[in-house]
């Protein structure tokens, strides 16, 4: 298993690292998103930070490589974020985001 610090994003590799992350972390903010979108490159140094400035795991999936594991998430169109806290989803959010609303929804999970 590859160890990463958390002040970056994480690969996701399959489902089950995907699990293993999501368990053994708090609070989590998962970026699903593809090479090929330009929003996504938008929200890309935004997800780096809140990975750099937060003690949040941030999970990067890539719709593309993972399409069976993104498909059975639901995920219909990218960036899509997704917050979980202790394991559970809590909320979901599609397309750019302001960097200090991703901030606001994570505090709140945190609380």
């Amino acid at each position: 298993m590859s160890t990463t610090t958390a002040s970056e994003p994480i690969h996701v590799e399959d489902e089950s690292h995907f699990k293993e992350l999501i368990s053994s972390n708090t609070v989590v903010l998962v970026d699903f998103y593809a090479d090929w979108c330009g929003p996504c490159k938008m929200l890309e140094p935004t997800v780096e930070e809140i990975a750099a400035e937060t003690d949040a795991a941030v999970l990067k999936v890539d719709i593309d490589e993972l399409q069976a594991f993104a498909s059975s998430k639901g995920i219909r169109s990218v960036p899509t974020l997704e917050f979980y806290h202790n394991g559970e989803s809590v909320d979901r959010v599609i397309g750019v985001q302001d960097k200090d609303d991703l901030l606001k929804g994570l505090e709140e999970i945190s609380d």
